[in-house]
């Protein structure tokens, strides 16, 4: 009996700690409230059910907010809103096991394993990401597992991608019975099946459309890294995805596929390894914005150099295209392309994240311009303005701290102290 009463009183003692309080008060000894204008010092925040519902100057006692009211004592830290990738893929992790996962393991299997990086990438910092292209069923299935509370992970909009026929988002590298049995659905050639496919993949979920317009480095085939689908399809993609509502981004390394995309319309250019004068133009006059993901390139070159499965196709598109994109990217910075952070982790490590800052910053890039990428830029990219990419009455309480300040040492990303999501404090 008295067993008994002692797990009972310990039950009843974890799931109080757990419950958040109403009210919710953070004392932030430096707010970078609106990422792109100067931070302030001593400042409070009140949340409530998750959102922001004042920001005040000076740090006011919780009580003052309610009974209830809970502090969160940041007062020797740097806050700011949570950072945003635009570019990650959830269900995998580039490297020397790939290919034999890939064989291997079972959808549930990889479920699990997306369970575990998303967890990963929360506790770095990251409270909302774009998954551009996962096993769809089983990545809307993730999204909404974290949305309703089941599982921890960040905010997720989860992309579906269209590809051609022996496109870089079709499966290769495999024998060709294994190839047919994994052939997605939204394999389209030629513009009528295109449209056809498009409607398929938002119908079954998917909140944003992702096309290769260009071949990919770590496509298992010699097809090279040029423009692969035509315009006419390109066009119906967007048109079609558009006008149900979908953003379109497009995976893209040559100019002639970054600009073919850019001319239909596409919301977003992956990677643009080699955006030429052209493309930047066409970007200014788009408002699309271009996600560099220099991590993936960095990646793949050191990957190539030091390892030895990756096939030969893989090695000189990784080594070449890797090599050139930290330049090109400083161009298009220079030129005032709207920028928003992507890292294309899957190919990196999952929960380094914001190695991607440190390399912008190598190329040139002012630290408050990154910061204001992985937030207010992520944001209006995926039409969340209204929510997310700054600490403003009214979004949600995403909130991250660290102890030093990233507009002086960006590297202090690189430890990300204090996690919140929508009010919820995941890390502290």
């Amino acid at each position: 009996m008295k067993k008994f009463k002692l797990l009972a009183v310990a039950v009843a003692t974890m799931l109080s700690s757990s419950v958040v309080a109403q009210t919710q008060v953070i004392h932030a000894g430096t707010l970078l409230a609106i990422p792109g204008e100067k931070p302030r010092s001593q400042q409070t925040l009140v949340i409530k059910s998750g959102e922001i519902v004042a920001v005040k100057s000076g740090f006011i006692e919780a009580k003052s907010f309610g009974e209830d009211a809970r502090l969160i004592d940041l007062s020797d830290s740097f806050v700011m809103p949570g950072l945003m990738d635009m570019h990650v893929h959830l269900q995998l992790e580039f490297g020397a096991h790939n290919t034999k996962d890939a064989l291997q393991l079972s959808d549930e299997d990889l479920a699990m394993q997306s369970v575990h990086f998303a967890k990963k990438t929360l506790l770095s910092g990251f409270t909302t990401v774009r998954d551009l292209l996962s096993k769809p069923e089983q990545m809307y299935a993730l999204r909404d597992g974290i949305e309703k509370g089941w599982i921890e992970g960040p905010r997720i909009i989860a992309a579906a991608g269209v590809s051609i026929t022996g496109g870089h988002l079709d499966v290769d590298g495999m024998s060709a019975d294994i190839m047919a049995l994994k052939t997605a659905k939204t394999i389209c050639d030629g513009p009528f099946e295109c449209r056809k496919v498009t409607r398929h993949a938002i119908k079954y979920g998917a909140d944003a459309i992702k096309v290769a317009s260009t071949g990919g480095v770590l496509s298992d085939t010699d097809t090279g890294t040029a423009q692969q689908m035509h315009n006419d399809e390109l066009k119906e993609i967007v048109e079609t995805a558009h006008g149900l509502g979908r953003k379109v981004a497009s995976h893209a390394h040559a100019a002639d596929g970054i600009n073919a995309a850019l001319r239909a319309g596409v919301d977003s250019i992956e990677h643009g390894s080699y955006a030429n004068e052209e493309s930047i133009e066409l970007f200014k006059k788009s408002g699309a914005y271009l996600v560099p993901t220099l991590l993936a390139g960095d990646t793949v070159v050191g990957m190539a150099k030091t390892t030895n499965f990756m096939s030969a196709p893989i090695k000189a598109k990784a080594i070449r295209v890797g090599a050139d994109m930290l330049a090109n990217f400083q161009r298009s910075y220079q030129a005032g392309v709207k920028i928003a952070y992507g890292t294309d982790s899957g190919v990196s490590r999952h929960g380094t994240n914001a190695k991607e800052a440190v390399l912008m910053a190598q190329a040139g890039m002012k630290t408050a311009d990154i910061l204001k990428s992985a937030t207010v830029n992520g944001a209006d990219l995926i039409g969340m303005s209204d929510k997310l990419g700054t600490l403003e009455v009214g979004k949600y309480a995403d909130i991250i701290a660290t102890d030093g300040n990233p507009l002086n040492n960006i590297e202090e990303l690189l430890d990300v102290d204090f996690v919140m999501k929508a009010g919820k404090v995941y890390k502290q």
